[in-house]
Order: C-alpha cells, then structure tokens, then sequence
C-alpha cells in the first residue's frame, strides 16, 4: 500500500516496493457528526458528504511513480468533537475484504501496544497522540477546510452503484458473476453494461490472506457460462458484513461506517472475494438515467 506503481520492460503494470508512504490528509469541517452524515441527511447529500471523507486521486499513467496507492484521511468535526477516518485504495493492490481486514488488524495491534504502553516506541503509531491532543494536531500539521469539497462533490460517481452478495458453494468464477449482475441490474433498474471488468481474489488457506488476483475484461454476454455452476443462488448481503463496525480506535467503535467502489468510464465491474464461508461478491453499475433509489 505504501509502493508506487511503475511499467516493467514487458510494458505490463507492477508495484514498486519503495516504501515511499500512504498519502495522510489532515481535514477540518464547520459541522457536527449528525449534521454532516446523521439521519436528518438526504441520501444524495450523504453520499456527497461521504466521498468527501475518504480522497482519491486516480493514478497519472505517465507519472505513476508520483501517485500514491492508498489515502487516509482524519476529518475533525465540531461540537462535541468526534472524528472520520476515510480510507481509499486501489483495487489493483487490494480487494474491499482485504481492505477491511487489514484495518481492523491495525486497530487491534494498536489498541494492544497501547495496553503495554508502548506506542510512543513505534512511529506507525503515533498518529494516535493526534486524537489525544487535537490542537498539536492543527500546529504542526496544515488541515484544510472539507466543506468546500463536499459541496463540489469532489469524487463522487452519483452515476453508479453497488449491490454486496453472498453465495456458497464452489462455483464457477464467471457464472457466479453473470448470476450477481443479473440481479444488480433487476434491483437497480441499471443500464445495460456491455462490458465488465471481472476481479478473482485467490486465498491462501492459513488466516485466509489474499494471495493473489486475476483480472480479466469480458464481455456482459460472455458472463453466463453455459453449463456454468453458480453454487446456491446469490442472496444480498450488507456492507456490514466485512465487519468494520467492529474497527475501534480509543476504545470507541465508529457511530456510522460507508463503503462504496468508485469507478470510471462505462465498464462495469465484479470482484469476487472468498471470505471463509462462501463468497462475497460485488457488482458496480450504471445507473439508468431517471432511476431513483
């Protein structure tokens, strides 16, 4: 997460190692937790609100060495205080399950030095004095106002959604995937997709760590292998089920936790994820043009 991507001699696409950092943005609003994402909120407006709290640049092909892979934003709010923290991160490195997993491990390991009273011993987590001491925070590091960027929707796709499913079983791959975007589309009254961007996320059997990835892009048609076993039919899952409600930091676990996969261009996309039990599987669409959901 901390690399950067850079082109091989073959011309294909590979993470450099260099450690050179996940990109930390620091950022202030003039608005208290419910005021900003609280129920009183319109779900168009929440949605906005909420790209505004995880940042993503997407990567320059023709500088990608300068680009970072994974973002993480602290948003300090007013009124009683409270804050979001917004993480973003490329597909290519990791998948929505790998993502949450990884930050819940963080809190714990966290949370565990802490108890020993030895943070101040490992500069990885240090951040945390930032929560402790919220004026230090503001000196020695510049926040920038977030109202501005949530206003102008910066980073939102108001064009696209995305339905979680759950399937059991040994399916194929690409059947599974025709079976969940069949039903994406029913629920969201979605576009046609002509072509789909399909990601396997393989496992390996000890603590069920992703061990690798295959992408491929496919036409929607090419999807519903003929013959193709899809396992029991794709129930609808909740976000929650990737378990970040449990993510605590302080020993206070979050008010409210958002997810969503951003994406560009026409193309669908599939990312199919083994978590232990089955499959986890999401579908990001288009919309059509005068859905309401």
């Amino acid at each position: 997460m901390a690399g950067r991507l850079r082109r091989r001699a073959d011309g294909l696409w590979e993470v450099k190692l260099n450690d050179t950092g996940v990109r930390l943005v620091l950022a202030t609003v003039e608005a208290a937790v419910d005021d900003f994402v609280g129920a009183g909120v319109s779900e168009q407006d929440r949605k906005r609100r909420e790209a505004a709290l995880a940042p993503w640049t997407d990567v320059d092909a023709d500088g990608p060495d300068m680009c970072a892979l994974c973002f993480v934003q602290l948003t300090r709010f007013q009124g009683d205080g409270g804050y979001a923290v917004g993480v973003s991160c490329s597909l290519m490195l990791c998948d929505p399950l790998s993502l949450a997993r990884f930050l819940l491990s963080w809190a714990r390991t966290h949370a565990a030095i802490k108890a020993r009273n030895k943070a101040a011993t490992i500069p990885m987590m240090r951040y945390a004095g930032y929560f402790q001491r919220p004026n230090t925070m503001t000196r020695r590091i510049k926040s920038v106002p977030l109202d501005a960027f949530a206003a102008d929707g910066v980073g939102t796709d108001t064009d696209t959604d995305t339905v979680l499913f759950r399937a059991s079983g040994a399916p194929d791959h690409r059947a599974l995937a025709g079976a969940c975007v069949g039903e994406a589309r029913d629920r969201l009254g979605a576009a046609e997709v002509p072509q789909f961007t399909l990601l396997v996320v393989a496992r390996d059997g000890v603590g069920d760590n992703p061990r690798a990835m295959t992408v491929e892009t496919c036409a929607a048609d090419s999807l519903s292998v003929p013959g193709g076993s899809t396992g029991d039919k794709p129930e609808v899952a909740q976000w929650q089920d990737l378990g970040l409600e449990e993510f605590a930091l302080r020993e206070s676990k979050p008010v409210h936790v958002s997810c969503s996969i951003v994406t560009a261009g026409d193309e669908g996309l599939v990312i199919v994820m083994p978590d232990g039990k089955g499959f986890l599987v999401t579908v990001t669409v288009r919309l059509s043009e005068f859905v309401n959901i």
